[in-house]
């Protein structure tokens, strides 16, 4: 029986990899708020490829009501949640002073808060069952990458790696929980970066270039087979080397 992956996020950039890359070998679930679209034209893809029947879910994660509403219907249709790859994040670039309160919070709401939810609500259980796998896919810019135009981002992601140390604490031994840190991938969030502005980030970049989503898929991919089970509460960099 295939394991069941949870992806939040699922529908563009990362996610997709994610989900495209795992569809062969596990039973995926799409998790999109906004991109109904893309969303079902990557269910369309995955079922005529596999021969299968992929469950697409619509949650807002920043609702903790609309989080519950998703687990009960992935619940009625699968046992259990093997893994959990909290992927889904939100920014919003703007200057310090023009920083207010409520996106500040909304970010944290997407980006921290929800992995929270998710992990406290299927990790219990996999607690329970002696078994599971949790994903928190954070940022270098929770390390040593900072932005002031993404102060909130970046903080953000800086909790996901406190978050994800804590809980491979307690869910240990039974659940491993790792951290995924990219740099620069070449997604939608970032299309529309200036080509100048690219042009230096490159530059800071040993590898000279910006990463590709499946580079973090293939990451990912690993780290939840049985290849990786002595890799627990690891913080893993994807940003091609920075120069010092």
């Amino acid at each position: 029986m295939k394991k069941v992956v949870l992806v939040t996020g699922a529908s563009s950039g990362i996610g997709r990899e994610i989900v495209s890359l795992l569809a062969s070998d596990y039973e995926v679930i799409i998790h999109y708020n906004n991109n109904y679209d893309k969303a079902k034209a990557l269910k369309e893809q995955l079922d005529n490829l596999y021969n299968t029947d992929t469950l697409m879910v619509k949650c807002d994660l920043s609702k903790e009501e609309e989080i519950d509403n998703m687990l009960s219907t992935v619940y009625n249709k699968y046992d259990n949640i093997d893994v959990l790859i909290n992927n889904a994040a939100y920014t919003l670039d703007t200057t310090f002073e023009d920083k207010i309160k409520d996106n500040f919070m909304h970010i944290l709401d997407v980006n921290l808060v929800a992995p929270f939810l998710l992990s406290k609500k299927i990790g219990l259980k996999m607690k329970k069952n002696k078994s599971g796998i949790i994903i928190n896919i954070s940022s270098t810019n929770g390390i040593d990458t900072y932005y002031p135009e993404s102060l909130d981002y970046d903080a953000s992601k800086a909790g996901l790696i406190s978050l994800s140390h804590n809980l491979a604490s307690y869910l240990a031994p039974y659940v491993r929980v790792n951290t995924i840190c990219p740099g620069w991938i070449d997604t939608e969030m970032n299309s529309l970066l200036d080509e100048e502005f690219i042009k230096k980030e490159e530059e800071k970049i040993l590898l000279g270039r910006f990463g590709n989503p499946k580079e973090v898929a293939n990451l990912v991919k690993f780290l939840i087979s049985d290849e990786a089970s002595y890799i627990n509460d690891s913080v893993i960099r994807v940003d091609g080397g920075k120069k010092c």
